[in-house]
């Protein structure tokens, strides 16, 4: 079943833990085993000499009881074996400084060399000012290593603690393949004290960035080992076997025209989306937004789900016109599927892109380009079962060249046959005389060579 959904709307702040204590909490008992730490020798006060540094660094060791800001490791998170990293926020505000960006430097070359997801556990408040641009240089090295480890195939997942700002937002945390926050968390690239005087801070928590779409999910405290343990479960168990098209929901019986599959396919009454997944998944998580600004959870759901035993990527269209946002967060979850090994299960179900003036100023057509590039680039296969309205472009942009399957009650079709009447100048009475013309019925697909086979109610697989 889908992991319990997290709404935009704000609540109090977190609690602070400690490094360690969050370490605690999402690890399995006695697994934690700390990285050793790089040497590095640094002048008096530091690289710039920034007088009473030393003092400071000092002080913070004292009530902290840590000797930099991140504490990192290798443990189990519910039986999943990962690099953490766990920034301390009472050791300077969390800040990155050069030895900081030694410990994270070790942490992605241990995971990468032992083949292990990296969990940045960020509470930052940016780049260390005692240190200048020797300290801002280190969210670069940050940048290269989390680039490295994405090029390994290595997922990385992240959890924006309270708060999370500046380069490590903009690094660890956005730049994590998937980002969970904790509810009421302080989360942006500019911190509480450098934003202008009039800025609206609700503009700057966990909750404006997933409904921004740069956050996946919002996940109290109390959740987050189960949820954690869930994702690195699903995103570690790469298994490149084509995933098997769903059993049809609907009705079994073949439309005897095309005007009658049309009206099939928009009947309220089908099956939707969020149907065949909870059939399909055993459970699934989501993933949530474009990481440009932009999401459409009315539109296409995406995310990975566990089908007997093994992980499955899913994009589905929930039957209403695909937004811009939509089309750009199913080409993220294909591009990291294909990077971690995953197998795809795409659901088409649309009208159509979404063409109002705002979809157009939102770069429709180059999200759309996006996926459709996405798709026939994918070295992961990828299996598409089409469960109602195929309308044109924006409904094949989803689907697999060569291992599309179609459902009984579904069509696929160049046009609206609406649409196509009038653009051939017929009149509105004319319109079931163009559907079948368009030869959209499922049984016309198959013989027209657009999809494989037409799926039956049984589990066993296509009719």
């Amino acid at each position: 079943m889908p992991e319990p959904a997290s709404g935009p709307a704000s609540g109090p702040a977190p609690e602070r833990l400690s490094a360690r204590q969050v370490l605690g909490l999402v690890t399995d008992p006695g697994t934690f085993a700390e990285l050793p730490h790089p040497a590095r020798q640094s002048p008096p006060d530091g690289p710039l000499g920034w007088q009473g540094y030393d003092a400071s660094r000092a002080r913070a060791a004292e009530r902290t009881g840590e000797e930099e800001s991140v504490v990192v490791g290798t443990a189990q998170v519910e039986g999943t074996a990962a690099v953490l990293i766990a920034f301390e926020f009472g050791f300077l505000g969390g800040s990155l400084g050069e030895r900081t960006g030694d410990r994270l430097e070790a942490a992605y070359v241990h995971a990468r060399a032992h083949r292990l997801p990296v969990v940045p556990l960020v509470a930052t408040g940016g780049s260390r000012m005692q240190e200048g641009m020797l300290a801002l240089s280190q969210l670069q090295r940050v940048a290269r290593q989390s680039a490295l480890t994405r090029e390994a195939g290595l997922p990385q997942i992240a959890v924006l603690r309270d708060p999370t700002t500046g380069g490590g937002w903009a690094t660890l945390g956005a730049g994590a393949d998937v980002v969970l926050a904790l509810p009421g968390a302080q989360v942006g690239f500019a911190g509480s004290r450098v934003r202008p005087p009039d800025a609206d801070p609700a503009a700057y928590t966990a909750e404006a960035q997933f409904a921004a779409g740069a956050a996946d999910a919002l996940v109290p405290l109390e959740d987050l080992t189960a949820s954690l343990g869930l994702w690195l479960r699903l995103l570690t168990a790469p298994a490149p076997i084509p995933a098997d098209p769903p059993a049809a929901l609907g009705t079994t019986a073949l439309p005897a025209t095309g005007w009658e599959a049309v009206r099939r396919a928009r009947a309220p009454h089908r099956p939707r989306a969020g149907a065949y997944l909870d059939a399909y998944f055993t459970r699934r998580v989501a993933l949530v937004g474009d990481r440009c600004g932009g999401a459409d959870p009315d539109g296409m759901l995406c995310g990975f789900g566990e089908r007997d035993g093994r992980t499955v990527a899913f994009a589905a269209q929930t039957g209403t016109a695909t937004r811009p946002a939509g089309y750009r967060t199913a080409a993220r979850l294909i591009r990291l599927a294909d990077r971690l090994g995953i197998p795809v299960l795409t659901l088409v179900d649309t009208p159509g892109a979404a063409n109002d003036a705002e979809a157009e100023r939102q770069g429709a057509g180059a999200a759309i380009a996006e996926l459709f590039g996405e798709v026939a680039a994918a070295r992961t296969p990828i299996t598409t079962l089409v469960i109602g309205e195929g309308g044109s472009g924006g409904a094949l942009a989803l689907a697999a060249p060569g291992s599309t399957w179609a459902t009984p009650d579904s069509y696929f079709s160049v046009i609206a046959p609406e649409l196509a009447a009038a653009i051939l100048k017929r009149p509105p009475e004319e319109t079931e005389t163009t559907a079948g013309q368009l030869r959209i019925r499922p049984q016309d697909l198959v013989e027209l060579g657009v999809v494989r086979g037409i799926v039956g109610p049984s589990p066993d697989g296509p009719a």
